[in-house]
């Protein structure tokens, strides 16, 4: 029976999942039936950030543009352009026992590509959520759905793994943003052209 989290809630993975190496974060969403003259494309990204909140370089940022970190620690398995069907549009995992001393915090990120173009944003979205899965044993631990309407935003913090005492923990953030993919590329101190 995974955790069922709501918004704000922190809960420890590794410490009641001792020997947890290996977890996949899904990603989900559907889009509400109405036609804004465009297709729908939702991307998840991970940001691997320090201390202070901020990527070291832009190689901690893993997206579909960077599909793999170089310690093999976050992997993203690849866009999926339309976000139709059942279960995870996205997936990312993450080797807990390769995530590189300097990054405290794995942050889960949502975005809709192109979306001021588009004039889409995540009001237009529902059932979006998180979970995690011990890739080892396939049990889903943590559930976060983002229950919340948001109106105007173009992109959404979800949630993050974070380093605390030695153990893993996660947090449900649900928190979005205008700007789109820019505006959190500069919340995690990543520059963008």
């Amino acid at each position: 029976m995974p955790i069922n989290l709501s918004k704000g809630q922190k809960v420890d993975l590794t410490k009641g999942n001792p020997g947890l190496k290996s977890i996949m974060v899904g990603l989900g969403w559907d889009v509400n039936a109405f036609d804004s003259g465009a297709d729908f494309d939702l991307d998840a990204a991970a940001f691997m950030v320090g201390e202070n909140g901020k990527c070291p370089t832009e190689k901690e940022f893993v997206f579909y543009g960077n599909l793999e970190h170089g310690s093999g620690a976050v992997k993203h398995m690849g866009d999926n352009l339309t976000g139709e069907g059942e279960g995870d549009d996205e997936q990312i995992l993450i080797d807990l026992t390769k995530i590189p001393a300097n990054v405290s915090k794995v942050a889960f990120t949502c975005t809709i590509y192109e979306a001021d173009t588009r004039r889409q944003n995540f009001g237009q979205v529902s059932n979006a959520f998180i979970r995690i899965v011990d890739e080892g044993s396939g049990t889903e631990l943590i559930r976060y759905d983002l229950g919340e309407d948001f109106s105007i935003e173009t992109a959404v913090v979800v949630g993050e793994l974070y380093r605390h005492n030695g153990e893993w923990k996660f947090n449900a953030i649900g928190s979005g943003f205008q700007g789109g993919l820019a505006a959190l590329c500069g919340h995690y101190g990543i520059e963008v052209a």
